[in-house]
């Protein structure tokens, strides 16, 4: 793979993008793998940049394709069992539990970009909170690759530590978190509802008041 790279000569930084982003998209290599290539190509702050660049293109495509094609489509990349496991996404935005979940090592957030296309997210929205979420996963990859570049194996030794420490608590405690996940987003559907229908309890009060006059709040005219 670095030999193909190298191969490309000026177009290689170009080429790197588009397998990042094509292994978000198809995921034909894990992620894990072209992070690594790209530190050890690039260096630290270039093979940030270029993964950052090919994984956000990557998650917009994903996310647009599920946008646009809806669940069928979805379905036929993201099994049943992943597609229910996340299905309380889609009935809220809940923007910083996503940001959690591009966060922390251990789930699948590449089949996320998917499924949160058929959710209340934003396309903008998506883009920065799967961006910056995916940061330190990316710049942990990266620097790995560097320090392999440059033969500091002490470095790389502890950093593979730290990251093997980091997976396996979020492998272990990754329903736990979850659950809690779910709990969160019932709590905020229950603060819409409120919100929801206080709106829709001041509209009626609005009506009988005025005898059919017209509301001047604009909150006056939500009804649920």
């Amino acid at each position: 793979m670095t030999q193909f790279l190298n191969s490309l000569g000026p177009l290689s930084f170009i080429g790197f993008i588009v397998m990042q982003a094509s292994q978000v998209v198809i995921s034909p290599i894990p992620g894990e793998v072209t992070g690594f290539i790209g530190g050890f190509l690039y260096g630290k702050f270039l093979g940030i940049i270029l993964s950052t660049v090919g994984l956000t293109f990557g998650s917009w495509i994903a996310f647009s394709l599920s946008r646009y094609f809806g669940r069928p489509f979805v379905e036929k990349f993201v099994r049943k069992e992943t597609m229910d496991r996340y299905d309380y996404l889609l009935h809220h935005k809940g923007a910083f539990l996503v940001f959690l979940l591009f966060l922390i090592p251990g789930f699948p957030k590449d089949y996320l970009c998917y499924i949160l296309g058929l959710g209340h997210l934003g396309t903008k929205e998506f883009l920065l909170i799967s961006t910056v979420g995916r940061f330190l996963g990316t710049a942990l990859l990266t620097l790995g690759g560097d320090y392999i570049r440059h033969q500091q194996y002490e470095r790389f030794f502890v950093l593979s530590a730290l990251a093997i420490i980091i997976i396996m608590l979020s492998l272990v405690y990754r329903d736990k978190i979850e659950k809690v996940f779910q709990r969160w987003h019932r709590l905020a559907d229950r603060a819409s509802l409120k919100k929801k229908t206080k709106y829709s309890a001041h509209a009626v009060l609005c009506i009988i008041v005025k005898s059919g006059k017209e509301c001047t709040r604009r909150e006056d005219y939500t009804i649920g």
